[in-house]
């Protein structure tokens, strides 16, 4: 007898990033994407959020393979780390395996995985699935979504989509499959709702040739162009307008470089005219003839742009004349880093242009327009909005309900809820699965939770202060030892930090405790005494020592 399907996300529900959908049937686990997220302003020290993979480790037996739908980090970027620990097959289109292939050397494991490259109009059998991938509009070639039988009815997963009449890369979304599934019944779909707040359509990717065309023409010295390192098609895009007006192309970055070399060596990105050079050949030619296609666009701290905005790059520095493009929208959550970025930009004489002043990048994501036609094609039974935050999955959902679908056959959900379908319908589970953050912070993957960012967060706002004081007998020997860091501006720290140092040895004199039981008793009462005397509260250490 068949099991039920369950749909379950670990990341990429109430989110943008952390893409990871787990589809479940007869004891078998097939994933749809794994990727990271980037922290924003209220996780400090960490580097990348990742999907909660623990549902997976505790059932990795029965993992049959990752589904990768294309090459952005946000749904590939985890495997170097979910994938020592939840092993499995990995399947991915030509440039997306290329991507994969890339970041898993960079972490040693490219040898050990398993990877196989497929195509659109495939069909792929692995347990009680076949996996179907069409093709996708969106802002890289190879994207897919995939369709996927169940003895239910399809499954369709439609990956980042939009319904771009005149792409770039030649690549349409494919209408005739998604029809056909439509055909063959379509129990659930499952539908990105990163543009539900957008009315319309969005726009195609050619007027951005058609704005980086004119920034070529006017453009007085050197061109500063930040993407993604995974945009291919916006690299290739550069390349293409550098031969015509007869400029020369740096590629700066250390994924650019590797992402690009990547693509062309699979013929993906090509330079006929032979316009790419190093960095240092292009320092030797006229600004005028020169541009520069780096990373950047999230204002990632280590990223070629921003070290430039904040001159730390050690072969390129920003001076007037330039014309800086940043072709990328930021990430929710990233504002803040992108903003200060285009600050520093603007500081030094730069010509700054992003997409809130002028075209230079369009969202690869399908406005209301195209999430109504794609729900209008497909004609599913049940819908699950994914791939945004909140409100954009419950702004999905009120559209898809106005196009008729019941509002009991529509599901809002996480990460870490569970959807099952059977014979007598579907359902939300009242049981989930782990579906929080886990971090990577430096070497560590998941060894920092919440506890540890709260703590961070504290000593961010208000710094620390540690008391050391040595006893003997139930007193203080000589006077206590005050250290703070990020709690007082050295002008005023010689007398706060007296009076705190008084108040201790005067505290330990009078509350005649052991040392075991002192060093609580201080935390409070200092704790009291800083808040009077400055209305901040610090983080405390106390140290008391019997001598």
């Amino acid at each position: 007898m068949t099991s039920p399907l369950r749909i379950i996300p670990l990341g990429g529900f109430g989110e943008v990033g952390r893409n990871l959908t787990v589809l479940e049937l007869d004891g078998d686990i097939i994933c749809i994407d794994c990727g990271l997220m980037f922290p924003d302003s209220d996780m400090p020290g960490v580097d990348i959020v990742l999907p909660n993979f623990t549902y997976l480790e505790e059932n990795v037996d029965r993992i049959k393979g990752y589904f990768i739908t294309h090459g952005h980090e946000d749904h590939h970027g985890a495997l170097p780390y979910i994938l020592p620990r939840a092993p499995a097959p990995v399947f991915a289109t030509k440039l997306t395996r290329g991507l994969i292939e890339v970041k898993l050397k960079e972490h040693g494991l490219l040898d050990s995985t398993e990877i196989h490259t497929i195509h659109p109009d495939d069909t792929i059998e692995i347990g009680p699935f076949k996996v179907e991938p069409f093709r996708v509009s969106h802002s890289i070639p190879d994207s897919v979504g995939f369709g996927i039988e169940t003895p239910y009815g399809m499954v369709v997963h439609t990956a980042e989509f939009k319904f771009d009449l005149t792409p770039v890369n030649g690549q349409l979304t494919d209408i005739r499959r998604l029809v056909s599934y439509a055909e063959r019944g379509v129990i659930a779909l499952l539908s990105d709702s990163t543009n539900a707040e957008r009315a319309g359509h969005t726009p195609s990717e050619a007027i951005v040739a058609e704005a980086l065309e004119r920034v070529f023409e006017r453009a007085p010295g050197r061109i500063i162009l930040a993407t993604f390192a995974s945009n291919i098609s916006r690299v290739q895009e550069v390349i293409n307008i550098a031969t015509e007006f007869e400029r020369k192309v740096a590629l700066v970055g250390r994924s650019m470089e590797k992402n690009t070399a990547m693509a062309m060596e699979l013929g993906y990105l090509k330079d006929d005219e032979g316009v790419i050079m190093s960095l240092q050949e292009l320092e030797e030619i006229p600004h005028e003839d020169a541009v520069i296609v780096c990373t950047g666009t999230q204002g990632e701290p280590n990223s070629a742009l921003v070290r430039m905005a904040h001159d730390r790059h050690r072969e390129v520095s920003i001076v007037p004349g330039d014309t800086v493009v940043v072709s990328a929208s930021p990430i929710p959550g990233n504002e803040e880093p992108v903003h200060q970025t285009l600050d520093h930009l603007f500081r030094h004489g730069a010509d700054v242009l992003y997409q809130a002043l002028t075209p230079v990048h369009v969202s690869g994501h399908g406005s209301r327009e195209e999430l109504a036609l794609m729900l209008t094609i497909v004609a599913p039974r049940y819908f699950v909005p994914n791939g945004g935050e909140y409100r954009m999955l419950a702004l999905h959902a009120k559209l898809a309900e106005g196009l008729g679908i019941p509002s009991e056959n529509i599901f809002v959900i996480e990460s870490g809820n569970v959807i099952e379908i059977d014979d007598k319908g579907a359902r939300v589970l009242e049981r989930t699965v782990p579906g929080e953050y886990i971090y990577v912070d430096g070497s560590g993957v998941g060894d920092v939770g919440e506890s540890v960012l709260r703590d961070r967060r504290l000593l961010a706002r208000d710094g620390f202060v540690v008391a050391a004081v040595n006893m003997r007998d139930g007193e203080p020997i000589g006077q206590a030892e005050i250290m703070t860091s990020g709690f007082v501006y050295h002008r005023e720290s010689s007398e706060i930090l007296k009076e705190l140092a008084d108040f201790t040895t005067d505290f330990v004199r009078k509350t005649k405790a052991p040392a075991s039981e002192m060093g609580d008793r201080l935390k409070s009462a200092l704790g009291q005494r800083i808040h009077e005397l400055t209305r901040r509260r610090p983080t405390i250490m106390t140290v008391v020592k019997e001598v």
